[in-house]
């Protein structure tokens, strides 16, 4: 595999002469004080996401299926979320969760997502979900490296297909449209998100495309690297859609057998063959502080900044992606400086250090 720093080269070689954007700051940002985080709850997009979230009930529609594949005997829980009031959701985003979560661990990106005009379909995988968690403690390394197995990415490739096809069958179809549908996901589901999105596993010594094309963009947060002996570009080669990839400083992957550091969401973005992509790097915070759980050192401030800004990073890339209107994605940056470290736009390469 190419080493980080080769494809940072070849990835800002490419960029040569598109405009570079400063956000301000010095050549490395140092790690945000507490106080700092308690400031930014005065973000526009903590705000937001504080009324939103008091308001759910009234402007949203929660749905819960139980569906069971019947080809693969497995079950394919889900949760959609839709708009109450609007006759038709701008866009549906299918979301898969990192490993050991569920349908409604990452409720606050759904609800969010609705309340904007959005409709987001959270598919549960039966292999890599909660579960994982339940039984004797000592063999908890064991469960989660077979949930992280080969077998289990491409289960959950299909758990995704799957759970399209019935939302897409069902009586609900009529509400969202159907041209403008994406991928989204954190950890194990940002990889399952890059699979439905090209990336190309090798299989019996040929390369195998998992890609569905009703896709048109993706977002990934914390994404993995893929573990394996194949050049990452090669991988990526044939995901050419829109991709938004979220992280942080801190990002650090401690799954038994899989660990990744906060570089290979670097390596990821650059090797990426994205017709439009962008990278958001957050000052710090966890790996879990997506998901809802965060370590000792994530104190409250924080994840609600970065939960906040995250909801509204999406939704303006959501925006840019299916109207054309990057006024948004502009502003979010503008106005996210002081809790970024790094933020970079293919178009328009904006950098934070």
């Amino acid at each position: 595999m190419r080493t980080i720093t080769g494809i940072k080269a070849a990835g800002l070689a490419a960029l040569t002469g598109i405009l570079l954007l400063s956000l301000g700051g010095c050549s490395q940002k140092q790690a945000l004080s507490s106080v700092v985080w308690q400031q930014q709850l005065n973000l526009p997009s903590v705000v937001h996401s504080a009324e939103v979230a008091q308001s759910l009930s009234l402007n949203i529609d929660e749905i819960s299926f139980d569906w069971m594949d019947q080809s693969r005997e497995r079950v394919v829980p889900a949760l959609l979320f839709k708009p109450a009031h609007q006759k038709k959701a701008k866009a549906l985003i299918v979301f898969s969760h990192g490993l050991g979560g569920s349908k409604e661990r990452y409720a606050y990106l759904g609800q969010y997502w609705a309340s904007q005009g959005y409709a987001s379909l959270h598919v549960q995988h039966d292999g890599s979900d909660r579960k994982v968690w339940r039984g004797n403690r000592l063999l908890l390394p064991l469960r989660l490296m077979d949930a992280a197995d080969a077998s289990e990415a491409l289960a959950r490739v299909q758990d995704v297909k799957f759970a399209l096809d019935k939302i897409l069958a069902s009586d609900y179809a009529a509400d969202f449209d159907h041209q403008n549908i994406l991928m989204a996901g954190h950890s194990y589901g940002a990889n399952t998100s890059m699979l439905l999105s090209g990336a190309q596993v090798e299989q019996n010594g040929e390369l195998v495309s998992l890609k569905d094309d009703r896709i048109k963009a993706a977002i990934l947060i914390s994404a993995p690297p893929f573990y394996n002996d194949q050049p990452l570009d090669q991988v990526l080669a044939e995901v050419t859609i829109p991709t938004l990839h979220i992280t942080t400083t801190e990002d650090e992957i401690k799954v038994p057998g899989y660990y990744s550091s906060p570089a290979d969401r670097f390596e990821l973005y650059y090797a990426m063959a994205s017709s439009y992509k962008v990278l958001a790097v957050f000052s710090s915070g966890s790996h879990n502080i997506f998901s809802g759980w965060r370590r000792s050192e994530d104190i409250a401030p924080q994840q609600q900044v970065i939960k906040a800004a995250t909801q509204a990073l999406s939704s303006a890339f959501i925006e840019q992606v299916t109207t054309g209107d990057g006024r948004a994605m502009s502003l979010w940056a503008q106005q996210h400086q002081a809790v970024l470290s790094d933020f970079i736009r293919s178009d328009l390469v904006a950098v934070v250090n």
